[in-house]
Formats: structure tokens, sequence, C-alpha cells
């Protein structure tokens, strides 16, 4: 697994730095994007095998981009785990039924 390649996609530049250091000392390969529609054709160009979505992306929204995600066939089996701030049970019931796998 320590093969496997990973997208980031957060706006803020040091959130996108601190996540791409971890993966790379635990030797994973990463990739990253600064918002939902650069996310999207990376996905489908690159096909990741596994996503970490933040919640709040300017333009698409995390939550957006995760129901897209989930109802294209192409994409649908690539897991997304969620990365917010948010931490009310009702923000995590939104994130899981939008079609995100996990929530931190």
């Amino acid at each position: 697994m320590a093969d496997a390649n990973i997208l980031i996609v957060d706006d803020e530049e040091a959130i996108r730095e601190m996540i791409s250091v971890s993966l790379e000392l635990a030797g994973f390969q990463w990739m990253e994007a600064e918002n939902g529609q650069l996310a999207h054709s990376m996905i489908v160009d690159e096909r990741p095998d596994l996503i970490l979505l933040d919640w709040m992306l300017p333009g698409v929204s995390g939550i957006e981009l995760a129901r897209r995600l989930k109802r294209d066939e192409a994409t649908s089996e690539i897991p997304v785990i969620m990365l917010t701030a948010k931490s009310e049970e009702d923000n995590k019931i939104q994130g899981l039924d939008a079609g995100a796998d996990d929530y931190i």
C-alpha cells in the first residue's frame, strides 16, 4: 500500500504541505490540488488510490465533489476521506451521505 497514490485536496497550502510531508515520510506517493475543479481533472486523469478532501473549497465544495465522484461509475470506487474542522454530528452525516467513506 506504500505505493498508493494519494490526492490531497485543500485550498490551504499549509495544510497540503503538512499532509504531504506526513505521507512522504510514510512512503506514500501524493499529488495535490487547491480546488475542486483541478481535483476533478486530476482524479479523472491520474486515478488516485485515495482522496483526502477538504469540506470547504472555493468554487466546487468538497461535499459536491464527493457527490460527483460517487455518482460517476469511473470514480465511484475511489475512497474519499473528508477533512474538516466541522465536528457537529449532522456535518459528519452530511459528509458520509455525500459519499465520503470516512471523516477526519
